[in-house]
């Protein structure tokens, strides 16, 4: 086997029990990274992380807890010598009741916009440190195509996800003015398929009186390619930012959505 892309470097991903945390921590491992997996989901986190194997292991987390974070970081610092990579992946978007600008309960934009937005703001927060102490390293956030266009139907997650966007701009240029060797860019995934994504169709086939295979066909009619992303897409997406390839590439926003910006 030959050197990995990112052999050497030591990577926090969080959200990895499952679906794109999971696909991007495996690949981060796969290409020679030191990974912690963190979840809430321990039963799952265990798990995933024994399906990797010797180059990874799982912490419990709640991302909005900034004891967690402190003690995530520096134990992480202490165990494998440093932190080089830092997949702010961790989130939530389906949530009960209506979710349009009208209707959306307030507790349900506080919770989305909690994990979302301040889960981001503290592994931002914390690894910023420990990555100037270790030569500098790669924070990549993970937003979504709802930051870039409009979600009527989604009205809380795409407010949360359009501030991880700007967040990660305001990180990179205050890492770069401050010479921290530190870059930070976001990554945009359109409709892979996950299971967040299935539920989506359960729950859009039962709320309009449609179909499970119309609910999936109405996604599938925005993709121009045709087809849905698959995790791995968003992965190598991730593992090009976190390698040294991506040296000169700090405060953009990196999409994979089958071209679904593209729609008028």
């Amino acid at each position: 086997m030959g050197k990995g892309r990112v052999s050497g470097k030591v990577a926090i991903v969080t959200g990895a029990a499952s679906g794109l945390g999971y696909a991007i921590a495996a690949m981060l491992a796969r290409e020679g990274a030191v990974v912690t997996l963190t979840d809430v989901n321990e039963a799952a986190g265990t798990e995933a992380a024994a399906r990797i194997g010797a180059a990874a292991r799982f912490v419990r987390q709640d991302v909005v807890e900034e004891e967690g974070w402190k003690a995530l970081v520096a134990g992480t610092v202490a165990r494998d010598g440093g932190l080089h990579i830092l997949v702010n992946n961790a989130g939530i978007g389906l949530s009960p009741g209506k979710r349009d600008p009208e209707h959306a309960p307030l507790e349900q934009w506080q919770r989305i916009n909690k994990v979302n937005g301040e889960g981001v703001f503290l592994g931002c927060k914390h690894a910023i440190p420990a990555m100037r102490d270790s030569g500098g390293g790669s924070i990549i956030n993970l937003s979504s195509i709802a930051a870039l266009v409009a979600t009527p139907f989604l009205t809380a997650y795409g407010f949360s996800k359009a501030g991880v966007a700007q967040l990660s701009k305001s990180v990179a240029l205050y890492c770069a003015q401050g010479r921290t060797r530190i870059r930070c860019n976001s990554v945009h995934p359109g409709q892979i398929y996950t299971p967040m994504l299935d539920s989506l169709f359960d729950e859009l086939s039962a709320g309009h009186g449609i179909t499970r295979e119309q609910a999936r066909e109405a996604f599938l009619s925005k993709i121009p390619m045709g087809e849905f992303g698959e995790p791995d897409d968003i992965a190598y997406a991730v593992l090009y930012l976190a390698s040294d390839e991506a040296k000169h590439v700090t405060g953009t926003q990196v999409v994979v959505d089958g071209g679904m910006n593209l729609n008028p």
